[in-house]
């Protein structure tokens, strides 16, 4: 007889049985996660804060909580209170990421002063920092006219209306503050080196490379060097007031000691344009000895010092201190006379260039007309000025003046107009051709 217990047997297809607590399948939480949002806009900068909460009981009742969110005004500290919750997917709140359970305070934002909340008044209290002193807070509206047009007929148009009417400076005036803007362009790429030559002698090369040195000294803010590379006893230095007896030998004797530009400075006489100028041996036999490597000596070190380095140089283009100077040349002034061999010798002087692989410096040349010598009245110059034209990149013509014939010593500020406004186009010129290259 079967036994009999108080518990009734179990039915197979009663229904599926319930598991054991330690088998069933783990449900994952609904997750919350703590988010920091900061916007890009510094003034309207907030914070989120969204806690985690998860359920509560096994009955599927759950309470979700979640931390104030804090608005800081970051000029006025005022705090507002708000409440932000984000439920984020169960899938996407599993596995093996870890949220931190601490909320991160929102770092503190500097005060923000700009002119309207000065106008407004939110920022008072604070310090102001120097950019707040500006010229429109300050000064009072008649201070801030525009100032007297240049030139003499909008000038005196300007002084009879008491400023009233201003009619701009005139085209002349704007075209010399054109030049002078283009001769203060800064350069890129080291210290520009710019021989000056011909292959004639007595064209006036000196006297060119005088007048372009003091026209680029005297508007420049940078060190400009004229060195006198002539081997047949170069007269660079007699065109400025002499301050020192040091020449170029001295130069590539003395190199090594040479630390800094103060020691360099007493190699050099500087003229009060601020050219400096460096010169040639008084010796024929010593300044017949300047070769290449010693000018590639003093270019070395000249190039440590200044931004543009003038050479004169002799008239034997085959000369071996030519050929450094042209390895070396970011730009050519090339000098002719007013007569007609004077501009033939010059002329030929480009081909010479062209056939020996400058072209590339001939395209890029300035050729300087120098109608200061004699036979200039008898000779067409727009004739010479057309026939260069067609072969460099532009021409100047330097008028006569009496100071620059001389041959003495060259006084800038005595120079007739004429004669530095040509200066100055030739050095504007200059500068446009190192900019380009």
């Amino acid at each position: 007889m079967a036994k009999t217990s108080g518990e009734p047997p179990q039915d197979e297809k009663s229904g599926p049985q319930v598991p054991a607590a330690e088998d069933r399948e783990v449900v994952p939480d609904p997750k919350t996660v703590t988010v920091d949002i900061i916007p890009d806009d510094d003034v309207l900068a907030e914070a989120v804060v969204v806690t985690e909460t998860s359920e509560q009981d096994s009955d599927g009742d759950s309470a979700a909580e979640a931390e104030d969110e804090v608005v800081v005004d970051p000029v006025t500290g005022v705090t507002e209170l708000t409440t932000t919750s984000v439920e984020l997917d169960p899938e996407a709140a599993a596995g093996d990421v870890e949220f931190p359970n601490d909320v991160v305070p929102l770092p503190e934002t500097g005060t923000v002063f700009s002119r309207r909340s000065r106008i407004e008044g939110t920022a008072s209290g604070h310090p102001e920092p120097a950019a707040m002193l500006t010229a429109d807070r300050l000064l009072e509206p008649s201070m801030r006219k525009k100032p007297a047009p240049a030139g003499w007929w909008p000038n005196l148009v300007f002084h009879a209306t008491f400023g009233l009417v201003n009619l701009g400076d005139s085209a002349s005036a704007r075209y010399q503050k054109d030049v002078l803007f283009r001769i203060s362009q800064p350069l890129e790429g080291g210290t520009k080196f710019v021989p000056v030559l011909t292959r004639k002698g007595g064209v006036g090369k000196t006297t060119i490379t005088t007048l372009l040195g003091m026209s680029l000294a005297s508007v420049r803010q940078d060190r400009i060097i004229a060195i006198d590379a002539n081997p047949d006893r170069g007269t660079l230095s007699e065109r400025v007031p002499k301050q020192t007896r040091m020449t170029v030998r001295d130069v590539v004797t003395r190199a090594a000691s040479v630390k800094g530009f103060t020691d360099l400075s007493s190699f050099v006489s500087r003229d009060v344009t601020r050219l400096d100028v460096l010169a040639s041996d008084t010796d024929p036999l010593m300044s017949e000895a300047f070769n290449a490597d010693d000018y590639n000596t003093v270019a070395d070190l000249v190039s440590r010092h200044y931004s543009i380095v003038l050479t004169d140089c002799g008239t034997g283009i085959v000369h071996s201190v030519m050929g450094a100077t042209l390895d070396r040349a970011d730009e050519l002034v090339i000098v002719s006379g007013g007569s007609l061999d004077e501009a033939r010798l010059a002329s030929e002087t480009l081909t010479w260039l062209e056939s020996n692989g400058y072209a590339a410096l001939v395209k890029n040349a300035v050729v300087a007309i120098n109608t200061a010598t004699q036979a200039t009245d008898l000779v067409r110059i727009d004739e010479i000025e057309s026939h260069f034209q067609s072969r460099v990149r532009a021409v100047v013509r330097i008028p006569y003046d009496r100071i620059l014939a001389a041959g003495g010593i060259v006084k800038y500020s005595e120079l007739h107009r004429s004669t530095r406004d040509a200066g100055k186009e030739l050095a504007a010129l200059v500068v446009d051709g190192l900019v380009s290259e």
